[in-house]
């Protein structure tokens, strides 16, 4: 027994399927009680996910369909991070890609997550990672993958907030808020032009 309790123990895996983009796992274990359980869970490849800023407004993609939920949906580019890449490498490859701009359009690349957040639930684990992207005031991104904008101002991010249906761009992007607004690095000028 641990400080923090019990651990369960593994008896045995019986499945163990892998891809490019996730795990399924079956296990047998253990649990604290005695009893013996079948448990299943995808551990999915993690996720990387850029905030676009540009001047004083946060941008987001043209809708895109998505399976799962079966409609279009406004994100923040977003995707899988590959296993040879760091999450600060493959930041500006996802928005480069989302958004259909080159490199040198992002001015500047800060994490919003100093580490990584787990996302975990008792079916699906990974690990996300957030960044931040200011864009060269000059860049313009293609009509056909720029959704809304959003000033930077309390009125901005409940709009904001309140379009977003991905809860991990949700929670980044109230991350990024609480920072920008509490701290005392950011110049209060900062996208006044």
């Amino acid at each position: 027994m641990t400080e923090t309790g019990p651990y369960w123990e593994t008896r045995d895996r019986f499945l163990d399927m892998r891809s490019n983009w996730f795990r399924l796992i079956g296990e047998h274990l253990l649990n604290d009680q005695g009893q013996l359980l079948e448990y299943w869970r995808v551990e999915q490849a993690h996720s990387v996910i850029v905030l676009p800023i540009q001047g004083n407004q946060i941008i987001l993609m043209a809708p895109d369909f998505r399976p799962g939920v079966g409609q279009p949906t406004h994100d923040f580019p977003g995707g899988r991070l590959p296993e040879d890449q760091t999450p600060a490498q493959a930041a500006p490859v996802i928005l480069c890609r989302e958004l259909r701009i080159e490199p040198t359009a992002i001015a500047q690349l800060t994490p919003i997550n100093s580490e990584a957040w787990l996302v975990n639930s008792s079916f699906s684990n990974q690990k996300l990672y957030g960044f931040v992207a200011h864009l060269q005031p000059s860049i313009q991104i293609p009509a056909d993958r720029q959704g809304p904008t959003f000033v930077i101002d309390p009125e901005g991010i409940h709009s904001l907030l309140t379009m977003l249906n991905c809860l991990q761009c949700r929670a980044l992007a109230l991350e990024w808020w609480l920072n920008y607004r509490s701290s005392s690095r950011i110049d209060p000028t900062w996208g006044k032009n």
